[in-house]
């Protein structure tokens, strides 16, 4: 009898199912469960009041990353309001004999750059976090996506969590993506295409050649946002271009193990026929610079595109949202985006705070002057990450430009810690979000690509790479 086509969600799936409780839920084995200090202290209490112990510490990953202070030679006590969190984290993994990643740490970094980046996450795993932006690693072929803290505890338990099975999506970008447009460009121009809400109930997996033609930090960008446009995960399917990042990852197999995995990494693609509930297609040439105008990730347009007017949008509660954002953005409908003033531009996130990031700014930014009137800042990823850009000198070129060069944290994106927008303030970030308030309180951001928000924070007002130059 012949075999079904699976797709690769499947094959993964397949591989991790304990048992299956009823109906469509199925209690799902984790392989690598990722902790931050924002999340877990709620986990623990309930861990300690019922007597629990973690159940494999090994397979247990912490990090200090979101309210962690970015300042120059910060501790985990620079930022007064983080030091509970520090301390409670600290306590916890010592009484349950976890390694914890802390500050100080070479390994150190935002949790879902150092996943993928230390090999923590690797092909066909499953791997969960209390965050959203979990499905960041998926870059990498895994099925990977945040988890509520009632889950945090059951999987530091259980070492399991249980999950209803569901729909698949596959997302193609075929033909070569224009010299100038970036993986950000790529997620937004999606997002502004089908909507917020297209991916609600579904994991996605992205294909085509606009795809393969990334390099891995390229495809960890596309697969961060899937959550922005309600998908629980994205991924993409392993190739020799996957294994050649993992290889020499300080937590990949090595040696026999390194050629078993391989091996079997390379089974884990979509077979031909495979059925998805939902396709879509997106053309890869028409994709230019994108910059969001609104307060979610689908109010976007390219740079010098005209803003749209609100009457124009059919649906009565869309044309609604679009009016409070222009109100709460202080934008003119109907007018481009390209030259509106920024106050700061904010490089860095789990979205776009890897070597290759840096290095497409840098690019923009070398030999340049930040504007007078603009605060911008670069916030290295990891520990790694900012290791690996001070040995190549962007550092330098960052701060002769004028950018503050600094420690590695989630740091603007989420605004817990003390680096933030200032209320009616205008940033350009290369963050994922930009929900009223999200870079501070009445703050306001818009969301792009690094070589975008350098470009912009050179001008002083929004622009992208061909509108710096010309």
């Amino acid at each position: 009898m012949i075999a079904e086509p699976n797709t690769l969600f499947d094959k993964i799936w397949d591989r991790h199912v304990i048992k299956h409780i009823e109906d469509d839920v199925f209690l799902i084995h984790v392989d690598r469960h990722l902790v931050h200090e924002c999340t877990s202290g709620a986990a623990f209490v309930t861990l300690n009041n019922t007597g629990r112990r973690v159940r494999s510490p090994n397979l247990t990953y912490p990090v200090i990353d979101h309210i962690l202070s970015t300042a120059p030679g910060r501790t985990g006590e620079t930022f007064a309001g983080g030091r509970e969190f520090v301390h409670l984290i600290r306590k916890n993994c010592a009484e349950h004999n976890i390694e914890l990643i802390d500050y100080d740490d070479s390994r150190q970094g935002i949790v879902h750059v150092i996943a993928p980046g230390l090999g923590i996450a690797l092909p066909g795993t499953t791997v969960v976090c209390g965050d959203s932006h979990t499905a960041t690693s998926g870059g990498v072929g895994c099925w990977a996506w945040g988890i509520g803290t009632s889950e945090v505890a059951h999987v530091l338990a259980t070492q399991s969590i249980l999950q209803r099975r569901p729909k698949r999506m596959r997302i193609n970008f075929d033909g070569k993506v224009p010299e100038g447009t970036y993986p950000k460009d790529m997620i937004l121009y999606l997002i502004g295409k089908i909507g917020i809400a297209a991916g609600q109930g579904h994991v996605v997996e992205y294909a085509g050649s606009g795809i393969r033609s990334l390099g891995i930090e390229g495809r960890l960008t596309i697969c961060n946002m899937s959550i922005e446009f309600g998908a629980r995960a994205g991924f993409v399917a392993p190739d020799d271009t996957t294994f050649e990042y993992l290889a020499n990852k300080p937590y990949a197999p090595k040696g026999r193990l390194w050629d078993a995995a391989v091996d079997y990494w390379r089974t884990l693609a979509s077979d031909p026929g495979a059925q998805f509930d939902s396709n879509v297609d997106i053309d890869s040439k028409v994709i230019r610079p994108q910059v969001t105008w609104g307060t979610t990730p689908q109010d976007v347009c390219a740079v010098d595109a005209a803003l749209p007017i609100p009457t124009e949008f059919r649906d009565p509660e869309r044309r609604k949202a679009a009016e409070r954002a222009f109100s709460y953005q202080g934008l003119e409908p109907g007018r481009p985006l390209a030259g509106i003033p920024v106050d700061v531009a904010f490089i860095g996130s789990c979205t776009n705070g890897r070597l290759s990031d840096l290095e497409a700014a840098a690019r923009v930014v070398k030999g340049k002057k930040v504007a007078s009137r603009v605060r911008a800042l670069v916030v290295p990823g990891s520990a790694e990450v900012r290791k690996g850009a001070e040995a190549i000198g962007l550092n330098k070129i960052f701060e002769e430009a004028g950018f503050e060069w600094r420690e590695t944290g989630c740091s603007m994106c989420v605004a817990v810690n003390d680096d933030f927008v200032g209320p009616g303030q205008r940033c350009i970030s290369t963050s994922n979000r930009n929900f009223e308030s999200r870079q501070g309180p009445q703050s306001r951001t818009h969301l792009a690509s690094p070589a975008t928000v350098a470009a912009s924070a050179i001008a002083g007002f929004i622009t992208d790479e061909a509108g710096l130059r010309n």
